[in-house]
C-alpha cells in the first residue's frame, strides 16, 4: 500500500497527465505522452500502449518503450496484451516467465528479461476495447493493487484522448484526400507522371520547410498544401497548356493567370490548410529580386510557403521531362538554384535546400509512380492509371 505522500505525489501526476493528453491530436505522439506518463507514475522500466486494429482484429503498437520504435503486432487473444483485449479483464503477473500466456520472443530477440506485468484494457466510452496498456518490470518491487487502480483509471483517461485522436486523424485524411484529389485535376492535363510530380512538390517542399528549420506543424502545412500550387491551370486553355514549343508573350501572359486563377479557388477557405495553400498558388512564380509574378512581390513580402515551394517546384520542372523540353540532370538544376539565389530565391531556402539536397535526391532516384501522398488512396490512383 502507497503511502499518503506517495499517494499524493501520483495524484499530482494524474492531474498532470490529464492536462499533457487532452489537447494532443496526433496519435503517434498522444501514445509516447501516455507511454512516458505512465512509466513515471507506475515507476515503471517500460510500458507500451496497445491500439486495436478492428481490420485485422490485431492490436499494435509503435509506442514500445526499448524497442526503437519497431511496430509490434499482437493477435487478439493472443499473449499477455491479446488477453488483456478479448477479456476486457486486467492482468498483474509477478514472474512472467511462469505464466502460459506469456511469450518470450520478444525478450529472446532483445536480451531484456521481463519480470513483472501490469496490463488493463482501454475502454471507450460503451464499453468496446480500443487498446490495452502494458506495463513491465516495477523498478521497486512488484505491481500492486494500487497500480493497478492508477492504471485504469489513467486508462479511461487515455480512451477518449485517444478516441478523439483517431477522429481527428480520420477527418484529416479526409481533408487530405480531397486536397490531393483537386491538384490531381489540375496537373493530370498536362502531364501523365502528375503522382510523382506532387508527390516530390510535396517531400521536397516539407524537406525544405525542416532544413529552415520551421516548426514540425509548418512542415506539415507546406507538405500538404503545396500539391495544390497549380490548382488555377484548370483555368488556362488545352492550347497553351499542352503547346509542345515555346509560348508567344501573349500566350504566356494567359499563362501566368494560373496564379490569378488559383487564388480565386482557394481564396475565402474557412480550412487553414486551404488558406496556406491560396498563398502558394499565389504566389510560387514571385521572385525573390522582384522579378516574378503576378504581383511583383518582393523578398520577405513573399510568403514564406511559397518561397519555399517556389524552389521545389523548379527544381522538380527541371529534372522531368515536359512537352516543351527534356529533363536535366539533378545536379545541373542544382546548380541552377544556387545560381539563382538572391534572385529568383531567397538564399535562406537555397541554403536549406542544400542542407537537404541528398535526401531531395533519394526521392527523385526512387520515383514510383504508384506512391501518393496520402495513405490509402494509392492502389484506387494506380488502377485508374494515375
Amino acid at each position: 500500500m502507497a503511502r499518503p505522500e506517495e499517494l499524493e505525489k501520483r495524484l499530482n501526476l494524474l492531474v498532470k497527465f490529464g492536462g499533457l493528453i487532452s489537447t494532443e491530436t496526433n496519435i503517434t505522439r498522444l501514445l509516447e505522452v501516455i507511454a512516458g506518463q505512465v512509466q513515471e507514475i507506475l515507476n515503471a522500466d517500460r510500458c507500451s500502449v496497445f491500439v486495436l486494429d478492428r481490420q485485422t482484429n490485431e492490436l499494435w503498437s509503435k509506442v514500445a518503450q526499448g524497442m526503437q520504435h519497431t511496430e509490434i503486432r499482437v493477435p487478439f487473444g493472443k499473449g499477455i496484451v491479446g488477453n488483456v483485449g478479448s477479456s476486457g479483464q486486467f492482468i498483474n503477473i509477478t514472474d512472467a516467465y511462469q505464466d502460459a500466456r506469456f511469450n518470450r520472443d520478444l525478450d529472446m530477440m532483445t536480451g531484456y528479461r521481463t519480470s513483472s506485468i501490469l496490463a488493463v484494457p482501454l475502454k471507450d466510452v460503451a464499453g468496446k476495447i480500443i487498446g490495452v496498456f502494458e506495463a513491465i518490470n516495477k523498478r521497486a518491487g512488484v505491481f500492486d493493487s494500487d497500480d493497478e487502480g492508477i492504471l485504469q483509471l489513467m486508462g479511461s483517461l487515455a480512451a477518449s484522448a485517444i478516441e478523439n485522436a483517431q477522429l481527428y486523424e480520420s477527418l484529416s485524411k479526409s481533408q487530405l484526400e480531397t486536397i490531393y484529389r483537386l491538384a490531381i485535376t489540375a496537373e493530370y492535363r498536362d502531364q501523365q507522371d502528375t503522382a510523382i510530380h506532387l508527390r516530390h512538390i510535396s517531400e521536397y517542399s516539407s524537406l525544405i520547410a525542416h532544413g529552415l528549420g520551421l516548426p514540425e506543424r509548418e512542415i506539415e502545412n507546406v507538405r500538404y498544401a503545396s500539391p495544390l500550387h497549380d490548382i488555377g491551370k484548370v483555368g488556362i486553355a488545352d492550347a497553351i497548356l499542352l503547346k509542345p514549343g515555346k509560348l508567344t508573350p501573349e500566350e504566356f501572359e494567359e499563362m501566368k493567370k494560373h496564379t490569378l486563377y488559383g487564388a480565386k479557388i482557394l481564396c475565402n477557405a474557412e480550412s487553414s490548410l486551404l488558406q496556406i495553400a491560396c498563398k502558394v498558388a499565389a504566389s510560387h512564380h514571385e521572385k525573390f529580386d522582384g522579378t516574378g509574378y503576378p504581383a511583383k512581390l518582393k523578398g520577405g513580402h513573399i510568403p514564406v510557403y511559397a518561397r519555399i515551394v517556389s524552389v521545389a517546384d523548379v527544381f522538380d520542372a527541371l529534372c522531368m521531362p515536359r512537352v516543351y523540353k527534356p529533363k536535366w540532370d539533378p545536379e545541373k538544376a542544382r546548380d541552377y538554384i544556387l545560381a539563382e539565389s538572391d534572385k529568383a530565391f531567397d538564399p535562406a531556402i537555397v541554403e536549406a535546400f542544400e542542407r537537404v539536397y541528398d535526401d531531395i535526391l533519394k526521392i527523385y532516384s526512387a520515383t514510383d509512380g504508384r506512391t501518393t501522398i496520402i495513405p490509402g488512396i494509392t492502389k484506387e490512383l494506380h488502377r485508374h492509371n494515375f
